[in-house]
């Protein structure tokens, strides 16, 4: 692979996910504080995430792996999704914004798939060059934050209190626009499959891999990555609204922080899994996820703000201690023939099943303790890490694999 290639690559990677870290992080709040949405309504709002993950397989099943190059679709796909953008920026009522927000992240959730399409495409070693390209998106999305926070300073009370941070949905369809044009100087990623070939929706959802849930093992760990989606939605939704309820300054750039983290412990992965085994690893990140909250719970904006920070660079062990190792162990299960069927699986589980539940029941649980313009935001974190605790104990009980996953990291 050329210079001018891996910069395309690494320019498409920062792209994509600029784009979704440039609203995503921030549309708690903005929902909360703008739109006057209820936690019921935030919950639908964001539950558009995992529709857009259920339909995804369709959309590159059905179109981008039959009759279309990858890198086209992208294209058009960012260009529809800056228009949609802009729509949602113009929104001032959480009615007109929903269905919006909702085209959008169908449209948006395939491009996931899509950029690693382009870019394994012109791999010949992705093992090795996939991670130097991935990391952009990383630094993407960190790069984003950082601009909300210390640059525009939409996330500030009193900008927020003005409206500002509907700013972020401008942004991110400058972006989506810059990207879906510059998809058309992409290296070609033609269709893999053949249009003749018969279309099954097993294969397309991954359902050829349910076979592997007569292993209990890999039947408890299905459903725990399930539950564990649960806490995992609090965090998406609830995390930034909180940081900018609690007056925290620069929330959206501290955020960021989790991302740090998040590419840092991917390092550390191969090393802890080598070491201490499948089943330790993902109950690392299923505490994380309990601890996590609890500094939550138990931190202030004030002389206890540093409980908030260890909280959110805890991100690292909470996400890839447990998605990353399952999905190494997902692959280790699956054997060559139900593979890319057994992650399209996990991938339908978690963001798809988990967090749609998870969305919803986020909340309920968030005008449950609801009262006005306040919030227990005591009882919304000790909730989400008491049920994180609970999948962590169910886990650690039922969960007896004692066959070595082989260790593989190429994200």
């Amino acid at each position: 692979m050329n210079s001018i290639i891996r910069t395309k690559l690494s320019f498409m990677m920062f792209l994509e996910f600029f784009v979704w870290g440039a609203w995503f992080v921030t549309l708690g709040t903005f929902l909360d504080k703008n739109l006057s949405a209820t936690g019921a309504e935030s919950g639908s709002v964001f539950s558009t995430q995992s529709w857009g993950a259920i339909v995804a397989p369709f959309i590159i099943g059905l179109i981008a792996d039959r009759y279309f190059n990858a890198e086209k679709i992208l294209g058009i796909l960012h260009i529809i999704g800056a228009f949609l953008m802009y729509q949602m920026y113009n929104a001032t009522d959480v009615t007109v914004f929903y269905p919006y927000v909702l085209g959008y992240m169908i449209l948006f959730m395939p491009t996931l798939a899509l950029v690693n399409s382009v870019s394994f495409n012109q791999m010949t070693d992705p093992e090795k060059d996939f991670s130097k390209i991935r990391v952009w998106g990383t630094i993407g999305w960190i790069v984003a934050g950082l601009l909300i926070s210390f640059v525009f300073h939409w996330d500030s009370p009193e900008n927020i209190t003005a409206g500002l941070l509907k700013n972020t949905f401008l942004m991110a369809g400058g972006a989506s626009l810059i990207l879906g044009l510059f998809s058309f100087m992409l290296p070609a990623t033609p269709p893999k499959v053949s249009k003749d070939e018969k279309i099954k929706v097993s294969d397309i959802l991954g359902l050829d891999a349910l076979k592997l849930l007569k292993d209990k093992n890999f039947a408890v760990f299905f459903i725990s990555s399930i539950l564990i989606c649960i806490p995992l939605a609090f965090y998406y939704q609830n995390a930034g609204l909180f940081l900018a309820d609690i007056k925290i300054s620069n929330p959206t750039g501290k955020m960021a922080i989790g991302q740090v983290s998040e590419a840092l412990f991917l390092l550390a992965i191969p090393v802890f899994f080598s070491k201490y085994g499948f089943k330790k690893t993902i109950l690392v990140g299923m505490l994380a996820w309990a601890v996590r909250y609890i500094l939550f719970a138990f931190g202030n904006g004030g002389e206890l703000s540093f409980m908030l920070i260890i909280g959110i660079a805890l991100h690292g062990i909470c996400y890839d201690f447990f998605f990353v190792s399952g999905q190494i162990y997902t692959n280790s299960k699956a054997g060559e023939k139900f593979k890319s069927a057994a992650q399209g699986l996990i991938t339908l589980a978690t963001y798809g099943i988990g967090m749609l539940i998870g969305f919803k029941v986020a909340g309920l649980i968030t005008d449950t303790y609801k009262a006005g313009e306040m919030v227990d935001w005591k009882m919304v974190w000790i909730i989400p890490a008491g049920i994180a605790f609970v999948v962590f104990l169910l886990f650690s009980l039922l969960f007896n694999d004692k066959s070595k996953a082989d260790v593989n990291v190429s994200h």
